[in-house]
This record gives C-alpha cells, structure tokens and sequence, in this order.
C-alpha cells in the first residue's frame, strides 16, 4: 500500500512539474551559412570553427560539458522534418521561448555542423528581453552550459541539437509582445515576439477570426472610353471601379489581418490623391512565413487582378482593400508581405515598383478596429 501511494506521489509531482511549463512563442529562426566543415582522415572525426560574431574582443574561452541534447527538435518544429538539414549552406539558428519553475527561458538550438565546433558566441550583457508595452527590461540571468560573456567549444555527435539555456526573471501576465536582444548569432538584435501560451504541448486557445465584412467595390465601366480588349499601355481600356470600402484615415499601407480556417484575409488603407486614381494588384503578391512557406494570393476582394484600374471616389479619401490569402497557421507569429514590381506602362510615364514588408500578426491583428467601415462626410 506504500509503495502504491509513493508511486502516486511521484506521478502527481511529474504533472506538477509539466504543469509549470509554458510555451510562449518559437521560431525555427534565420537560416545562417553553415562553417566549413573538416574530417580528419583517420579518426573520421569531423570539426567546424564558428563565424566570427563581432566579439572578438572578448578573449575569455571556455569548454563546458554536459550540453543537453534535444531529442524532440522535429516534433518542436514539425515544419523542417522534410527539410535537408545536414550538409546543406545553410542552417537554420532556431529558438523557443517558455516560462519554467517561475523563470522565463530562452532555448537556443544548435544542430551541430560537425562533432566539434569551436569559437561558438552565445550571449552577453547585452542580451534582454523587453516588454513593448511597459517597456520592463527582462535583464539576463544566466547561462546553462555556463557560456555567459565567453566563446566556447561544443562537443556532440554531428547532427544533434543542441540545446543552450538563457534564463530570465518571468514575464508579467500581461506581457503581449516582447523583443529580444543580445544574440547576433540567432538573428535576434530586437527581434519582435507575439507572447503565446502553451501547456502540456496543447496551443490554449488561439481562436481564428470571423471572417471581416467590407463594403466591396462595383464595377462602374468596363472601360474607361474605348470598347477595347485591356491592353496595358492604353489606360482608355482600363476597368473603372467605385464605392470603395472607406475608412478613418490611416498611414498609407497601413495593414490589418483576419485569419480563418479557410483564408487570411489582409486589409491595406490607402490615402487617394486624386477623384480617379489607378491601381494594380499582381497574382504574384504573397506571404512568406519564417520558415519560408508561402501563402499565395487568390483574390483581391471586388477588384480586378494582373490589370491596371481606376478607382474613383473622391481626392482626399482614405479607402481600404482587402486581399485573400491561403490561410495562415494560428502559430505563426511573424511573416513577411512581397508585391512583387509591375511591368513599366506608358500612361504618364508610370511604373509600379514593389515592396517587401516584414510584419507582425498580432500587431496586424490589433490593427483590425483601423478598417471599421467609415461614410465619407463632406462640409460645404
């Protein structure tokens, strides 16, 4: 009876201690280039020196033992089992940030390029975590291996993940977005996160938006003045579209992001200079995650696509679009938004350049009160 209720105990302590961890956010982070990598003839042993990461004023080196290996990396980021990972150029610097036994934990994983590294660059005092909102500074600290403030060698077999520590006092309950400084190795010199919570390896709850209703365009005239197939260069042929969604005035390109099962939806707020204005939105226009998967474009909601068109309203007019994107999964938290450039048209010597925009969800998300449908009002 004992030794069943010892057995009892230890079980209700093992969930307790589950229990204490909490999945903030993660990434499967930059792709850096990987060191060349050298294999002794006889021993088949293989060794890499690390990039040089600006530190080489710090001379203090160290060579701890005992790295923890992490065994579950692929089920930690299920999107790169289908990725060449090993002796490829590039290797992907990947992180996850949880809380544990009351303290805040940044992992940063290391997926050897060979059994030895030498001249690896963890962290300093310059590495932190700040709250956006209150601007609270999580100060590091300390290190597990102890590297802090040193280079340091690794010894594993080629391949593991390796798994270093950073340790930080815990985040306040309200924290919502935080960046993250101090680690030029990991691409983090105030990299922007999205706090999430995450327990016993199960996402609470990230709802999907409902899908956003906005007021959609018309088609007023097939052409603008010639009864002609479109042709590019003769802005006579171009569509001519009206009613507009609008909306209170915003930062041209400010964005916004519904996300649902079936689609993602991203609004832009435009300001229009003048009563009839032209636009283009390309097919080729799409979203781009962390770990390179793309989310293509499939309509741009009311209005025309791989074709210029005039927009006609009013000059001085704030109007929003509202593009529609594969959907997006609820745990991606950054991404970045690519409009490729337009083919040059002769219509006032214009041509249409692109852009790429990285941007955050959850501020996309926040943004969502921006594109509440706002009726022009006019004062004479």
């Amino acid at each position: 009876m004992k030794r069943l209720f010892l057995m009892s105990l230890l079980a209700m302590t093992g969930l307790a201690s589950q229990a204490q961890t909490k999945e903030y956010a993660k990434s499967v982070g930059v792709f850096v280039s990987r060191p060349e990598v050298k294999q002794d003839k006889n021993s088949k042993k293989t060794t890499a020196s690390w990039h040089m990461t600006n530190m080489e004023w710090i001379k203090d080196y160290c060579e701890p033992k005992g790295f923890a290996i992490e065994k579950d990396y692929l089920k930690i980021f299920p999107e790169v089992a289908n990725m060449p990972l090993d002796d490829q150029p590039m290797m992907p610097m990947s992180w996850r940030l949880t809380e544990e036994n009351n303290e805040t934990v940044l992992h940063c994983y290391f997926r050897m390029p060979a059994d030895e590294v030498t001249n690896l660059w963890l962290t300093s005092e310059e590495t932190s975590l700040v709250d956006q909102e209150t601007g609270v500074q999580y100060r590091i600290r300390r290190t597990e291996p102890d590297t802090y403030r040193k280079h340091f060698t690794v010894r594993a077999k080629k391949g593991d993940v390796i798994d270093l520590k950073i340790f930080f006092a815990p985040l306040a309950e309200t924290t919502k977005d935080v960046r993250i400084y101090g680690l030029p190795n990991w691409g983090m010199m105030g990299a922007p996160v999205t706090i999430r919570y995450q327990v016993f390896g199960t996402w609470q709850p990230l709802d999907y938006d409902t899908i956003p209703q906005f007021h959609k365009p018309r088609l007023e005239k097939a052409h603008m003045s010639e009864d002609k197939p479109y042709d590019r260069q003769n802005w006579n042929t171009w569509k001519v579209v009206t009613d507009a969604h609008l909306i209170k005035p915003v930062v041209d390109h400010t964005m916004a992001m519904w996300r649902t099962s079936e689609a993602t939806y991203v609004a832009i707020g435009y300001e229009q200079n003048w009563t009839t204005e032209y636009w283009s939105f390309e097919r080729d226009t799409k979203l781009i995650d962390e770990t390179g998967h793309q989310y293509k474009l499939r309509e741009v909601q009311g209005l025309p696509m791989d074709e210029l068109f005039f927009m006609k309203g009013m000059a001085g007019d704030y109007v929003a679009y509202v593009l529609v994107f594969d959907p997006l999964p609820l745990d991606v938290s950054n991404i970045t938004y690519i409009d490729p450039a337009g083919e040059p048209f002769s219509a006032w010597g214009a041509n249409w350049s692109g852009c790429v925009l990285p941007l955050n969800v959850q501020q996309l998300r926040d943004n969502q009160k921006l594109f509440d449908y706002h009726p022009r009002v006019i004062v004479k």
